[in-house]
């Protein structure tokens, strides 16, 4: 059996929205009180251990008690909140550079709270029904069925308005039939992909397509802040009883949701692409080796920053990775390392080339390189 999410766009009615709206606004509630007593806790001892999740749960009854209302949230999805925030702080100490788990805002475009399976409360009732905990029945879109029992749930609300389920099912997954090839990934930025074998997968700036319709609205979006801004200092200074906020400036707001829109359009398209690509690999290959690339070291080249983050790598290795985990084919990941130097050939070190030089000859053996395709031959001999 395999763990796999899919992602169904959900319909909610206006009550249903509301509910779902108060459900993020319990479970941000709940991660920021306990959140700050785990701070507070560690200030005042600071030798005592982080507490578990089992330790936190038991201190929702608690809440619940001085707090009446959060009786009304769905109690699974207060657990998972802080089973989140122990594996927010258990990353933490393993990642520093993930960062330290933060307070939540209401303001975040982005919200979602996740959902248990329990019963038949969570439950696909048919092809276009889904009935979710404290919510109840509606509708859904979806690219392909849902088949296998449902773990959880992450309802979410998108920056652009739109909500979401997105249900991991436990199902089987046929494995794909075996090609006994195998092949080295070279990642670029002028081609998106580049194989051992030759073949050259391109980029597409999904970004610049839109970039002038995203651009329109995004010159709107800043005049139209400005001038909301000064509305609302003008407002503080002559002491208005209920002072305009953002929320009330409504040609804004048009901007703002027309910008999300158009990231919202460039980020899909890249994401379909992206697994349109990966999904070709795995079924042609039964060993994919892949070079570990630092993207973060790579973004601070101001000169290809956006570029390479057009480019979206780790995306490509996180897609390749669990592809190959389904279906029983294997993913290696090389070391980066003088990839582009070595001759596949004979093994000569030619020495690091400037990026300009896409062709090179080896001194040794006379073999003309592509300087893309013989790092991804490099990578396919390289080992783990």
């Amino acid at each position: 059996m395999t763990l796999k999410g899919l992602k169904l766009r959900i319909y909610p009615n206006q009550a249903q929205q509301l509910k779902i709206k108060m459900n993020f606004g319990y479970n941000r509630f709940v991660w920021n009180q306990m959140l700050n007593m785990l701070i507070k806790r560690h200030e005042n001892n600071p030798q005592a251990p982080l507490l578990n999740v089992f330790a936190l749960n038991s201190l929702l009854p608690t809440m619940k008690l001085e707090h009446s209302w959060l009786k009304e949230a769905e109690s699974t999805s207060l657990q998972s909140t802080c089973h989140d925030l122990v594996g927010a702080f258990q990353k933490f100490f393993k990642e520093p550079d993930t960062g330290f788990p933060k307070f939540k805002s209401r303001k975040y475009p982005k919200q979602s709270y996740n959902v248990k399976f329990s019963g038949a409360s969570l439950a696909i009732k048919n092809e276009h029904t889904i009935r979710i905990p404290k919510i109840g029945l509606m509708p859904f879109k979806t690219g392909r069925a849902v088949t296998g029992k449902i773990k959880n749930a992450t309802i979410r609300l998108s920056t652009t308005g739109k909500y979401y389920a997105m249900v991991l099912v436990e199902t089987n997954v046929n494995q794909l039939a075996k090609t006994g090839q195998a092949v080295g990934i070279d990642l670029g930025v002028a081609d998106l992909i580049i194989t051992s074998r030759g073949r050259k997968y391109s980029t597409i700036r999904f970004d610049k397509m839109l970039a002038k319709k995203k651009y329109y609205w995004e010159k709107r979006l800043a005049r139209r802040g400005r001038q909301a801004k000064r509305e609302m200092a003008w407002d503080k200074h002559n002491h208005v009883p209920e002072p305009r906020e953002l929320s009330d400036f409504k040609n804004y707001q048009k901007a703002k949701l027309m910008v999300a829109k158009y990231n919202e359009r460039i980020a899909n398209q890249r994401r379909n692409y992206l697994h349109n690509l990966t999904k070709q690999l795995v079924e042609q290959y039964d060993v994919i080796n892949i070079e570990d690339l630092k993207t973060k070291n790579l973004l601070k080249n101001h000169h290809l920053a956006r570029a390479i983050a057009n480019q979206s790598w780790r995306e490509i290795r996180r897609q390749l990775k669990y592809k190959c985990a389904w279906y029983g084919k294997q993913l290696v990941i090389v070391n980066p390392r003088k990839t582009s130097q070595l001759c596949f050939n004979c093994g000569y070190d030619d020495g690091k080339h400037p990026l300009a030089i896409r062709k090179w000859t080896c001194p040794r053996c006379g073999m003309v390189h592509d300087r893309d395709i013989n790092a991804a031959r490099n990578i396919l001999k390289a080992t783990a």
